[in-house]
């Protein structure tokens, strides 16, 4: 085999031993942190040192992007005046596999003299981190995955699984939400997938419906002409349901068959019960609806079947969905 795919297969080894080892060492600590997460009511303040130090920002950033309030304090730069963002109600999450790095030694004294809690995630519990933490978060004492056994490799992947491991625990019992999550993602792919169609549509004040029954050339006077956006007239009967939908398609097919379509009613020249779409439905389901079948436009109803706004297909793309997308 080749030595290249060997040694790397050897490294993915241990570091997914390391992981096992580390889901074994869970227990009445790992509890204790998730416990004192949650009752914390300042920020979780994520520390750590070098390599630790990437993941102290990534296991800050995984708690902020759930709920939990976080942010991550360079160790070098706290000593000199930084420590000063860190108050009483917050809680300190530092990292150190050895527990001894002189930059984090150096803020437990004060630390302790502000107040705040510290938890510690270190693989030597008898550490200046390890004695001196309120709690402990013990990391397994396995070898790194380096040529010289030097390279942080099995110690940083067991801090990342560990801090993924107490973020999703503490989301967990918080009932984080996906619509909190959401709010917390409103951009890239993530966000619009999690969009209602709530967010995007545009309310019946913007797009009013025409009454059954309505001549079509009031109506479409009245809707504001052919040219207007969006480019589809809702029809509602006197309850306010949704029974029509009459479409710039619907009116070009028209003028080909008979002119005279203008002096009908709706009723003759809509499209009869059109599909729709609910407030909460997500946005993407109602895209890829859209796509499916499509549509430009989609009206939006409540429980009983009252029309409260359009989708329009521009309302979509103005908020990321692909025009590539629609097959």
């Amino acid at each position: 085999m080749d030595g290249n795919i060997e040694y790397g297969r050897e490294v993915l080894r241990l570091e997914a031993e390391a992981v096992r080892a580390q889901g074994d060492l869970i227990g009445a600590s790992f509890s204790e942190a998730v416990e004192r997460i949650v009752a914390c009511s300042g920020d979780v303040v994520a520390t750590g040192m070098g390599k630790s130090g990437l993941i102290a920002q990534k296991i800050s950033a995984t708690l902020a992007s759930t709920g939990t309030r976080s942010f991550f304090l360079h160790p070098a730069e706290a000593v000199h005046g930084d420590l000063g963002r860190v108050t009483k109600d917050d809680l300190v999450l530092a990292l150190s596999n050895s527990g001894a790095v002189e930059e984090i030694r150096r803020l437990i004294p004060s630390i302790k003299a502000i107040g705040a809690t510290l938890v510690a995630i270190t693989s030597q519990a008898d550490s200046s981190l390890g004695r001196h933490c309120d709690c402990l978060l013990l990391l397994p004492a396995a070898p790194e995955a380096c040529p010289v056994g030097l390279a942080p490799t099995t110690s940083t992947t067991t801090q990342l699984a560990l801090g993924d491991a107490l973020a999703m625990a503490v989301a967990k019992r918080r009932d984080f939400t996906r619509e909190e999550y959401a709010l917390y993602h409103p951009g890239g792919s993530l966000g619009r997938q999690l969009l209602r169609v709530s967010e995007v549509m545009s309310g019946k004040e913007k797009v009013p419906a025409a009454r059954l029954g309505t001549i079509t050339r009031q109506a479409l006077i009245d809707a504001g002409g052919l040219g207007r956006r969006p480019g589809a007239l809702p029809v509602i009967d006197t309850d306010g349901c949704i029974r029509g939908l009459l479409t710039d398609g619907d009116v070009r097919r028209q003028v080909l068959i008979d002119v005279a379509f203008i002096d009908k009613p709706l009723d003759e020249v809509m499209t009869r019960d059109p599909a729709t779409a609910r407030a909460d439905d997500l946005a993407a389901s109602a895209w890829r609806l859209m796509r499916e079948r499509n549509f430009d436009e989609l009206p939006v109803v409540d429980d009983e079947g009252h029309y409260i706004g359009l989708l329009d297909v521009q309302d979509l793309l103005k908020a990321g969905f692909e025009e590539a997308d629609r097959g």
